[in-house]
């Protein structure tokens, strides 16, 4: 936010315009929106990743990832909104998890159409739960930080949905990749839970 400076009141505002210093997280409300803001950014790089792979090996399924890229550019953005209006900086994990979503993203996407609604249906599975515990948490403790988890649950739920719709019968990479997948979401939480303070 732009202040202008006491000493300077006379100068014209536009040459007395400075950058906010960011400052850590002080709350619970606020260490759950920077882990969600860098959640966001890995999904959107889970999807981008997934996207360029699956022009060959899965394009029935490319508007579908453009789709959810969208509603995942559009959380990220929400998260990051609500982070800049607290003055709050960003997650210590956010380039972690656009690594590790790229990665992801990359090798599901190399094993097709199965294995990318698998990783979705895997990823939100958590994520769901996560959300979930966060609303209970933040209801009483921190409102405004509870109204943008809302907002994404919807979108969230329709992705695990249409993904789990694709996966009927079991195969055999069920049972090593959901599992993986699951490990590394709930991990990923955990290590930007951890690195944030309060």
């Amino acid at each position: 936010m732009a202040r202008l400076h006491p000493r300077n009141a006379g100068v014209p505002a536009v040459r007395l315009v400075y950058k906010r210093r960011l400052r850590t997280a002080r709350t619970t409300g606020e260490v759950m929106l920077k882990v969600d803001h860098a959640g966001e950014h890995g999904a959107v790089s889970i999807y981008r990743a997934q996207r360029w792979v699956a022009r060959w090996r899965a394009p029935s399924l490319v508007s579908e990832i453009d789709e959810f890229i969208e509603h995942e550019q559009r959380h990220e953005a929400l998260f990051g909104a609500e982070l800049e209006l607290r003055g709050v900086r960003r997650c210590r994990s956010y380039h972690l998890c656009g690594v590790g979503g790229l990665v992801l993203g990359f090798f599901t996407g190399l094993l097709g159409q199965r294995a990318i609604a698998l990783t979705t249906q895997a990823v939100e599975s958590v994520v769901l739960r996560h959300l979930e515990h966060q609303l209970c948490v933040l209801k009483a403790a921190d409102p405004a930080a509870a109204a943008v988890v809302a907002k994404i649950v919807s979108d969230e739920q329709e992705h695990h949905d249409r993904s789990a719709s694709r996966l009927v019968q079991p195969r055999l990479l069920d049972r090593f990749l959901s599992p993986t997948v699951r490990m590394a979401t709930e991990a990923v939480i955990r290590i930007g839970m951890g690195s944030t303070t309060v």
